[in-house]
């Protein structure tokens, strides 16, 4: 039973590794600061990665739920 628990968790995951990447990626568009501006430039790998994760555990959440079908 917590294996299907865990399964239906990854798409809710790997959406939200999503977002905060995106919200990571654009933000020193949005930001008037400079210095915040500059610290969210310099943390774009981070953006990145956290895309790639989302869209890893949303694959490895689809697959799962086909093969539980």
């Amino acid at each position: 039973m917590a294996m299907i628990k865990d399964n239906a968790q990854l798409l809710p995951r790997g959406i939200a590794c999503i977002l905060i990447g995106l919200a990571v990626l654009l933000a020193p568009n949005f930001l008037q600061s400079q210095a915040y501006r500059e610290m969210f430039a310099g943390a774009y790998v981070v953006g990145w990665f956290a895309i790639v994760l989302g869209v890893a555990l949303i694959v490895v959440g689809l697959v799962k739920r086909a093969k539980g079908r």
